[in-house]
């Protein structure tokens, strides 16, 4: 086992010296070799920690923040991380401003390392006085010796990777790395990587991932910062609606942009099947490196970055409901179905209890069928078209028994049948299914349940 024998003073002085990691199976199909520069390994588990106590480090030398003073940014959550790290170590305060597309994941962890968080809302302009950059600047102006870091314009950010990360990759690779790709949103890993790279050898390739929404693509190629390629998206931590000062064109080489479905699903294929439990950014790097595929020979070495840990996304990108819900989970057989929309409750009604008592559970938990039970068998089913039916020819039948007005049961279907065999089962006169999960519980689909499967797959 190999055991670090160095002990450290505090947290920050394990920042760095990462681990290169080969990946095997999700670029399998590529024609060369691909590393991962896994910067999880930091103690706050990103990248964003090498470049927060940067700025720090430059923001005391040069007198922008006294002791016990207040750290002010606007963050995704990442840099935050970082700051919130070196601001316990040297006696600081944090104040984060952050945007309402970002998991609760992130926000949870920003306060448990006590800093204070204000969410702000991500559709607005960055000029808005509600957006997480204004609310950020407007805080450092009203708090007596604060710091506003702007991870943005700081050109610590930059940096940061030029003096750590890209040398550690060099090292890493014995100059052998021909390619780096970098999801970019700032743009200080890219910038300051490839500003390195780029003294050390002209040719090494540095190609930057940015998502459908943002403008940085559109900026690289054409030089123009058109708004109209701004629109809302789902990834984190990349992308931007305006232009960083960290950004310098010549240090790179290509943009290429990834759809928020290609990223997510990406990030769970690298969690299963390299081992690797990876933040969105890094499924979006892989999803747009195997877009550039054609672009490199057997000779390359590939290095990407892998920005951030899997934890901060359990409840978006490794939630089967939130994938299923934005149409990112390929949906092919009752098993995905059910596995993507969770465990629900199976509301079921006994043969002796009253048609009131049916009507009342369709009510409360707004359904429209429930089976019917009797010594824990299915008998039948009662449906809110067929009670309908039969209360308007006699309003007395709500006091009958269920065993008086239910129809025949719902059918049973095994767990793995495509869903396109459904439509044999999904009638007019039967709008829902059953089937038995691997534990042996009955799960119930609607007919809504699949027609939402098929509109967004």
């Amino acid at each position: 086992m190999n055991v670090s024998k160095r002990v450290y003073e505090n947290v920050l002085q394990t920042i760095g010296n990462t681990p290169l990691i080969r990946l095997n199976k999700v670029t399998a199909d590529l024609p060369c070799p691909v590393y991962a520069k896994v910067d999880f390994f930091n103690p706050g588990n990103s990248i964003k920690d090498r470049m927060a106590v940067k700025m720090l480090d430059v923001a005391e030398q040069e007198g922008k923040i006294k002791p016990g003073g207040t750290i002010i940014e606007g963050t995704s959550g990442n840099t935050g991380m970082g700051l919130a790290l070196a601001a316990i170590i040297r006696g600081y305060k944090c104040i984060f401003a952050t945007t309402d597309k970002q998991s609760k994941e992130k926000i949870d962890i920003l306060k448990a390392v006590g800093a204070e968080v204000i969410v702000c809302p991500t559709n607005v302009e960055p000029e808005d006085p509600r957006s997480y950059y204004s609310v950020s600047k407007r805080l450092a102006t009203e708090i007596p010796n604060s710091w506003y870091v702007n991870q943005y314009d700081n050109l610590a950010n930059r940096q940061a990777h030029y003096e750590t990360t890209a040398p550690e990759i060099w090292e890493q690779t014995e100059g052998k790395v021909t390619h780096v790709v970098v999801a970019s949103g700032t743009g200080g890993t890219i910038t300051g990587i490839g500003m390195f790279m780029k003294e050390k050898n002209p040719n090494v390739q540095m190609w930057a991932i940015d998502s459908y929404g943002s403008l940085l693509k559109k900026w690289f190629d054409t030089g123009e910062l058109d708004m109209n390629e701004v629109h809302p998206y789902i990834s984190e931590g990349f992308g931007e609606d305006f232009l960083p000062q960290n950004y310098i064109k010549e240090a790179i080489d290509h943009f290429e942009k990834v759809t928020d479905k290609d990223g997510a699903v990406m990030a769970r294929r690298i969690a299963k099947e390299e081992g690797l439990f990876v933040g969105y950014s890094a499924g979006s790097v892989i999803a747009g490196l195997k877009q550039l595929k054609d672009k490199l020979k057997p000779t390359d070495l590939v290095v990407v970055i892998f920005h951030d840990h899997g934890s901060r996304y359990v409840g978006k990108i490794y939630n089967d409901e939130w994938m299923l819900d934005r149409g990112f989970l390929d949906v092919e057989t009752v098993k995905d179905l059910i596995g993507g929309l969770g465990k629900r409750r199976l509301v079921t009604i006994d043969e002796d209890a009253k048609v009131s008592d049916a009507l009342e559970l369709m009510k409360k938990y707004d359904i429209e069928q429930i089976p019917v039970m009797k010594n824990n068998e299915m008998t039948g089913a009662v449906t809110q078209a067929g009670l309908f039916k039969k209360l308007i020819e006699n309003s007395d039948v709500k006091d009958f028994s269920v065993a008086d007005v239910k129809e025949n049961a719902l059918p049973v279907v095994a767990i793995e049948t495509p869903l396109e065999r459904l439509s044999h089962y999904i009638t007019k006169d039967n709008g829902a299914i059953l089937t038995k999960d691997d534990s042996g519980q009955y799960n119930i689909l609607t007919k809504y349940d699949i027609l939402n499967a098929f509109s967004k797959g």
